[in-house]
């Protein structure tokens, strides 16, 4: 099943809209760096463990 993580359903000062989905350790990894350069947040493992806690089963489309 593939993972969505969405910067819409947490509060941040910069407002961040971006979506990202794909298998769990893609969404992860891609979240884990977009934190770091949008969020300035520190890539820990404790991020990415956060990170995963987050995601929700995509919408099946079609």
């Amino acid at each position: 099943m593939r993972k969505v993580a969405d910067c819409r359903e947490y509060p941040s000062e910069v407002n961040c809209t971006l979506t990202i989905s794909g298998e769990e350790d893609e969404v992860v990894a891609a979240a884990a760096v977009h934190a770091q350069t949008v969020h300035k947040e520190q890539d820990t493992p404790e991020l990415r463990e956060q990170i995963r806690g987050m995601l929700k089963d995509e919408a099946a489309i079609g």
